[in-house]
């Protein structure tokens, strides 16, 4: 009984929370009633009517003596009786219109709580691809609604390779990632994440790619189903393409090769690094939703992802660059925990951070480094394949003055910790000098 108690105390405290667009309306409500009362009165009292109230005062007045309790407290206690009775009614009603629409009234306060919170958080693009953003959104989706994720399309390899392929659609798996990420639904999150085990035809593919080339299908591309998606899927937040028209990733590399197709980097690169990457072809449209949320934004984000097939393939669209670059908002990058093999062997964060200035345009106004050091065993695996920490050795004094450096960590693990990332991302930034 206690427990119970206590729920009902803290239900009580949340509809009466500010911002909850609950109290000004009870208020409404009891003041309108309150004079509807009065008006009633003066009808009754000089009206036509007078007599019905001249014979109920007498009757009150034959129950209870005046001298035992005044009569105006018999009409107070009727008055109160009949607004609680008001309450109440108003309240089954709203219960019974819950319950009809599929919604358990018990939690119909926390719902309402959650979005009106989440409805006054930063307006933050996030922008780049892979795990790393996905694991990002999540973080963030508890403190914002208003989180705009713009990803990279550009993947050729595993399932979103193959749609790509056969399609000729953008590549959905990243899309997929995020999707789930921002899913106010559980057990769609896990179901778009699905990966088939079998099957002629879907062995490979998860059900996210899946329902995305559906959709892209039955619409006649993504742009066209975008708001289909974030209704089905039901989205805190929104989930773009950085563009909605199939590019390919061309990098060009140190030793004077070309490599066409990011799954052709890790395998064929050897000894030499990535100078340059661009999309083919270089013209590639944005979504307007994706330049509005770029003209809101309060924060953008890059990363964390990897840096040359995650974040910058996203930068590498026209109109996405200009508006980054012309945005007040501060940009802030989250550093890689590691190199990448095949990718970024050999380059220090400060060469990371070059890389994005130069394909972007724009430094970052803040580069987000993490502090924690990973279990040595952990380190010694990512080693064996190549893989080392990055952190601000050997950084220029530019850098060191941009940086913040915070423990970003899951527990014995190298990788960023969702909660930690979101807290630091909404204190830490600067904001960015107009001079």
């Amino acid at each position: 009984m206690v427990g119970r108690g206590q729920q009902v105390t803290r239900r009580a405290r949340m509809w009466m929370s500010p911002g909850l667009g609950v109290k000004r309306w009870l208020l409404l409500f009891v003041v309108c009633t309150l004079v509807g009362a009065v008006g009633v009165l003066h009808f009754t009292w000089t009206g036509p009517l007078h007599f019905v109230a001249t014979r109920w005062i007498l009757w009150v007045n034959h129950l209870v003596s005046p001298e035992v309790m005044p009569l105006y407290t018999g009409g107070m206690a009727l008055m109160v009786l009949s607004l609680l009775g008001a309450l109440w009614s108003i309240m089954m009603l709203s219960r019974s219109v819950l319950r009809g629409t599929g919604t358990a009234p018990e939690q119909a306060v926390d719902l309402m709580y959650q979005r009106r919170h989440l409805a006054r958080g930063p307006r933050i693009v996030a922008v780049g691809g892979g795990t790393g953003l996905s694991n990002l959104l999540s973080g963030l989706r508890v403190h914002t609604g208003n989180t705009t994720a713009i990803v990279a399309v550009s993947d050729d390899g595993g399932s979103s390779g193959r749609l790509r392929a056969s399609l000729d659609m953008i590549a959905p798996g990243d899309l997929t990632d995020c999707y789930a990420a921002l899913s106010d639904s559980p057990v769609m999150a896990r179901l778009l994440l699905h990966r088939f085990e079998r099957g002629d035809g879907i062995q490979g593919h998860t059900f996210g790619n899946l329902l995305l080339a559906t959709l892209s299908e039955e619409e006649g591309g993504l742009s066209e189903a975008m708001l289909d998606i974030h209704e089905v899927l039901r989205i805190r937040g929104r989930v773009y393409p950085a563009t909605t028209q199939p590019a390919t990733l061309v990098a060009r590399l140190n030793d004077g090769r070309t490599l066409r197709g990011e799954s052709r980097f890790a395998a064929e690169m050897g000894e030499a690094q990535i100078q340059h990457v661009q999309l083919d072809p270089p013209a590639l449209p944005a979504l307007p939703e994706v330049l509005h949320a770029i003209r809101e934004a309060e924060q953008i984000v890059l990363g964390p992802g990897s840096l040359y097939t995650s974040i910058i393939p996203a930068l590498l669209v026209p109109e996405i660059a200009r508006e980054l670059r012309a945005s007040p908002a501060p940009l802030i990058y989250v550093a890689s925990l590691m190199t990448e093999p095949g990718e970024t062997d050999g380059l220090s964060l400060e060469d990371h951070v070059q890389a994005i200035t130069s394909h972007l345009g724009r430094m970052p106004d803040c580069v987000l480094v993490n502090s924690a050091v990973p279990p040595r065993d952990v380190v010694a695996r990512y080693a064996e394949g190549g893989a080392h920490l990055l952190n601000l050795a050997g950084a220029s004094r530019e850098l060191r003055g941009r940086a913040v450096v915070l423990p970003l960590l899951q527990p014995g693990q190298a990788r960023h910790d969702p909660a930690a990332l979101a807290q630091a991302l909404l204190h830490a930034a600067p904001k960015r000098d107009q001079g």
